[in-house]
């Protein structure tokens, strides 16, 4: 397998941590989003991936787009560990605390729409972290309550095993940290976060061993 991916991407760092935990090997290639560098704006790149993202797998013939989709293929064809419960309703609550993150929270800040806030909106720096920081607080506060009814642990989404929904929590934490977010307010996601992160497979998946390439 090769994944194209960048070190601080979430939806990279999901797909990473999603691979270590089905323990399948793969070659990163890195691709630089910085807007000096914009690589998957690149001709090559787009014809590997129009939509100008990040992360992209390559499975023997196969090119697959968008981290939920590609990390439900790999949950597909390599079922162990799961990623999702056996039972329909459980596997509906884990997706639905993963779609928080993925539609709700990430989007608004991605790094191209950060950009598109400096640029050509013209806000600074306090009203782009402003903006950050906003959006973060509005999921997390949904979240926090959430897992007080589905993690069965204090140190997992849902249950007691590692689901979608934990592969999603990491970056997401991650990236409020590196924007300075107060995450006092949320114990219960600080708890699981914390223990997620002391596990191999999220551990080798750390923005910081992928950051020169």
């Amino acid at each position: 397998m090769k994944l194209y991916h960048y070190f601080r991407s979430s939806a990279s760092y999901r797909v990473r941590i999603a691979l270590n935990l089905k323990s399948l090997p793969y070659e990163a290639v890195a691709i630089d989003l910085r807007p000096g560098v914009s690589a998957q704006r690149s001709a090559d790149y787009l014809a590997l991936n129009p939509q100008g993202l990040v992360p992209v797998l390559i499975d023997a013939e196969r090119t697959l787009t968008q981290s939920l989709a590609i990390i439900e293929y790999l949950d597909e064809t390599h079922p162990q560990p799961p990623l999702l419960p056996q039972d329909a309703l459980a596997r509906a609550r884990v997706r639905a605390l993963a779609l928080a993150i993925a539609c709700e929270i990430s989007p608004l800040n991605n790094s191209g729409v950060l950009e598109y806030l400096r640029g050509p909106l013209g806000a600074s720096e306090e009203q782009v972290n402003a903006w950050y920081v906003h959006w973060i607080g509005r999921g997390f506060r949904a979240l926090e309550q959430d897992v007080k009814q589905t993690s069965g642990d204090g140190r997992h989404m849902f249950g007691t095993a590692v689901t979608l929904a934990d592969v999603l929590l990491v970056p997401q934490m991650y990236n409020a940290r590196r924007f300075n977010t107060d995450l006092a307010p949320y114990p219960q996601l600080r708890a699981i976060a914390a223990h997620l992160e002391s596990l191999p497979a999220f551990a080798r998946a750390a923005p910081e061993r992928y950051a020169d390439g």
